[in-house]
This record gives C-alpha cells, structure tokens and sequence, in this order.
C-alpha cells in the first residue's frame, strides 16, 4: 500500500523518524562534490550522505581507509553550500573516532564546524559506544551503520554478505538496539540477508536504511556514480543501474576529440 509523502521544506533527523513512522521509504544517495549535490538535493531525495567512499570513487582507491578527515571536511563542505532540503550526513572517516572517546567528539566537531554537515555517520556497535555517546552528548546526531562495515575489511577479508550465522546475526540484532538507546536517529545496514534486515527494522523504531539489504527496511541508500552508471566495473545484485553514463560520456569525449581534431567544433556560431 502506498503511503502519502509529506513536504518537507527541510529533511531533519526528526524528519526520516516521522517518514518511519508513517510508513513513507526513504531516499538517500551520495555526493561528494558541489554540482552532483545539486542535482541530487533538487530530485527531491531525502538524505545525501558524504561517504568515506569519496576514497574509491573520486581518489580511485582500494579500499575506504586512507581518506582523511581534511578530506572528508573538503568534500562536505563542498556538499552543503549546494543543499537546500536534503539532510547531509558525512562518514567519520577510519582512525577518527575507533580509540578515544575524545578523539571522536574532536573528529565530529570538526566536520559540523568547518563543513556545516548536519549529521555524522559512524561503523560499528558496542565497540565504539563510548565515542558514539560523548558525541551524542555534545549535541551531534549520529547515523550507525551496522553489517559490511567496509573500513573493517581488513579484518574481514571479503565484501561478502554479513550475519549469515546465527551468532553473528545475534551480535547485529543487539548492536541495532544498542545504537537506538543510545541515542542513533538512524542505521544503515549494509550487505546482510533481507529477512534479518527486516526483523531489525521492525524492532527499532528508528529507521533502517539498507543498501543490499533488501526491501523490509525503511529506506534505501546507493553510490550515485554506481547508479547512474559513472563506473561500471561494480556490479554487485544490489545495484540498480539507472543510466549508462560511462557509455554516454565516452562516447561524448570521443565525438568532441573528433570534431576539435577535424576542425568541426567550434563552428562559425560556436565563435565571437
């Protein structure tokens, strides 16, 4: 059954908990530059995460962990001055906030002060509970993020799904609860089996953003270069592939180096 969508002149944490509990999914995808935060806070999508993923996607790294928080800061910053109802969240990156506490509070204030980002997001459960709190505390709203946890794929050793055991998926339900105590507006889970991500979400009431975790939860979150089709080596089952822009842009570049190199471009109307 579909549910009435309500505008919202402003997308807050209070917000997505309203759209829970009325039922209304909700959207959110990634940015980490100025014009593409443009284009995706105009389509009317709920929430823009500045994902640590600005490591592969726009430094073509590995892995999520060598992004530093100077980075990270430049990226949103460069997010928020394009947005005008979207919530922006932005990934502490790894190393800011696993150790210390205060660290963390440190790691968080910074984003919110030199971005002017409105939420930040953090990995992991009960093992970083104090940083999740001493931030909460200073007034901070944090976004959880629970299953794949990629700034830990080191100690996994494979992007394959989470909590498939029972143990496991045990240890993700009690973490979900924890981060709705302590304060969470919201959880991504990423990468673990539908039926378990629908049960967390049914037990919390905070929402559940999923990304390869099924429809049962309450809101979807992708890469937006994976899905309007910028890269193409990544396909995982999860993806949906909107658009084929890695096609059309090379098509495009080549047609203008054809046209520059057969003095086609600029015609006479193209000049002063």
């Amino acid at each position: 059954m579909s549910v009435a969508k309500k505008e919202y002149k402003r997308i807050t944490v209070k917000s997505l908990v309203d759209m829970k509990a009325r039922g209304e999914k909700i959207s959110m995808l990634t940015a980490y530059d100025y014009t593409m935060a443009k284009i995706v806070d105009g389509s009317g999508v709920d929430v823009i995460l500045v994902g640590d993923s600005a490591s592969n996607v726009m430094a073509g790294h590995e892995t999520t962990l060598p992004i530093t928080l100077d980075q990270m800061i430049y990226h949103a910053s460069s997010v928020v001055r394009a947005i005008e109802r979207s919530l922006v969240v932005v990934d502490l990156p790894f190393g800011t906030y696993q150790s210390d506490p205060k660290e963390a509070l440190r790691s968080a204030i910074r984003i919110m002060k030199e971005s002017g980002g409105h939420a930040v997001k953090m990995e992991g459960g009960k093992e970083i509970k104090e940083s999740i709190k001493r931030i909460l505390n200073a007034g901070i709203p944090v976004m959880g993020h629970l299953g794949l946890t990629p700034q830990s794929i080191y100690k996994f050793g494979t992007y394959t799904v989470r909590a498939k055991e029972e143990q496991e998926a045990l240890q993700l339900k009690e973490d979900a609860l924890m981060l709705e105590r302590a304060g969470c507006f919201a959880i991504v889970l990423e990468k673990i089996p539908a039926k378990l991500a629908e049960e967390v979400a049914k037990s919390v009431s905070i929402p559940i953003i999923g990304i390869g975790a099924g429809n049962g939860v309450d809101g979807q979150v992708l890469v937006t270069h994976d899905m309007i089709g910028m890269t193409h080596e990544f396909n995982p089952r999860f993806l949906r592939r909107y658009m084929n822009l890695y096609e059309d842009m090379t098509k495009a570049c080549s047609q203008y180096k054809d046209d520059v190199k057969s003095g086609d471009f600029p015609s006479d109307n193209e000049q002063y």
